[in-house]
């Protein structure tokens, strides 16, 4: 086969291996969060700090695991969405440590947007290079169908899939490439439902 014209990393990332965290160590995950969302400069005033937070499946990549998470927040205006994600490193047979929080906040939330099939968050948590300048951003994306039926998720550049995982519990993960820089017009990643007879259901940008 001849020279790939777009030689991109593809599936960069460990499928999940534990899933949707539970038990003590969603509890452990859970207060590192917490002091996480203490720290956000711009949170309203008066915003009380959920005791429950909505874990997804991990993920692992640059040697670390990326366990992203969403929680609801009350104020005195109105309800919040906070977010963000737990990394942290487990060598083989060893306690997770090194822990690493990034925490945010959106008052724009899904049940205030009817016409939206996917409910989503996304973080850039490295770089990728590649020859002569070009380059691609590694990003973490998770979320929500908003769609009955769906079973998988996957990340797609121009119609290449460079990342899938299933839904559970109606939630999903992604880790891969978007915004690739060097190929003529930036490239960036859609995200894509399909059902159990590989039908897509529902797709989204991450720019929309």
């Amino acid at each position: 086969m001849p020279p790939n014209p777009r030689p991109i990393p593809r599936f960069v990332a460990d499928s999940t291996q534990e899933g949707i965290p539970h038990g003590r160590f969603a509890e452990r995950l859970g207060e590192e969060f917490r002091k996480a969302c203490d720290g956000i400069g711009d949170l309203p005033a008066g915003i009380e700090l959920p005791a429950e937070v909505d874990w997804f499946p991990e993920r692992s990549w640059g040697g670390r695991v990326w366990v992203p998470c969403t929680a609801r927040a009350q104020g005195p205006e109105g309800a919040l969405e906070l977010f963000g994600r737990v990394s942290y490193v487990q060598p083989p047979g060893d306690e997770p440590s090194e822990f690493q929080v990034q925490a945010d906040f959106t008052d724009v939330l899904a049940e205030d947007n009817p016409g939206w099939k996917i409910d989503l968050n996304d973080e850039v948590i490295g770089r990728w290079r590649g020859e002569n300048g070009r380059a691609g951003a590694v990003t973490l994306v998770w979320g929500r169908p908003l769609v009955q039926g769906a079973v998988a998720a996957t990340a797609e550049l121009e119609l290449e899939t460079v990342d899938q995982e299933l839904v559970s519990n109606g939630r999903f993960t992604l880790l891969a490439l978007d915004a690739l820089e060097g190929y003529g017009d930036p490239v960036y990643m859609e995200v894509k439902l399909w059902n159990r007879r590989a039908q897509e259901l529902a797709r989204e940008s991450l720019y929309a």
